[in-house]
């Protein structure tokens, strides 16, 4: 369903709280408002990414990728601060399958934006982590770097500390030709 319809249905059902409570119906103007609230609720959160992100949690890949495909077009089915964190998650459940396909969603979260710079920090440690699988040390670093700054609350310190202990083992493992590491 469109936010736009969300959004007038909302203003539909708040005036009709608002049509009970003058004519008497004071609980069920009560109780029509609060449904009224959680429509309005759903054009800022869509129940479906809340649901795909409580699967994702239980590391049920299928049923999240299911429930994120019920959302055709995230562009009008979805708030705009909310499309960041779609391609988030749609860049989470294709790294579970395809790392590399995952990289063109991390970045476009993060053009997108994302308000919680967790979020943030997630996306750029999955893109370091796909830079590492492409053997390009420069950029797995500078995301690394990046993503330490976006942690500011220390949720990601563990992953990034052990990305860059997988880094120094790859690079004692490489092959050295003329005297530096080829990567």
């Amino acid at each position: 369903m469109s936010n736009i319809v969300r959004l007038i249905i909302a203003c539909v059902v708040f005036g009709a709280a608002v049509a009970m409570s003058v004519f008497g119906l004071w609980g069920w103007g009560i109780l029509v408002f609060f449904i009224g609230g959680l429509i309005l609720l759903t054009f800022f959160l869509n129940e479906n990414m809340l649901i795909a992100q409580y699967f994702l949690r239980k590391e049920n890949i299928a049923k999240s990728e299911e429930w994120l495909l019920k959302i055709s077009d995230y562009e009008n089915q979805l708030y705009k601060g909310q499309h960041g964190y779609y391609n988030l998650l749609m860049g989470l459940i294709e790294s579970r399958k395809a790392p590399l396909k995952s990289e063109k969603y991390f970045k476009k979260a993060i053009a997108l934006g994302m308000k919680m710079s967790h979020n943030i920090a997630l996306a750029k440690l999955s893109l370091a982590g796909i830079a590492m699988a492409k053997r390009n040390k420069r950029e797995a670093q500078m995301y690394l770097q990046e993503a330490t700054k976006a942690d500011t609350n220390k949720m990601l310190t563990d992953q990034i500390k052990m990305m860059k202990q997988q880094m120094a083992q790859a690079e004692k493992q490489q092959v050295v030709r003329g005297g530096r590491p080829q990567f």
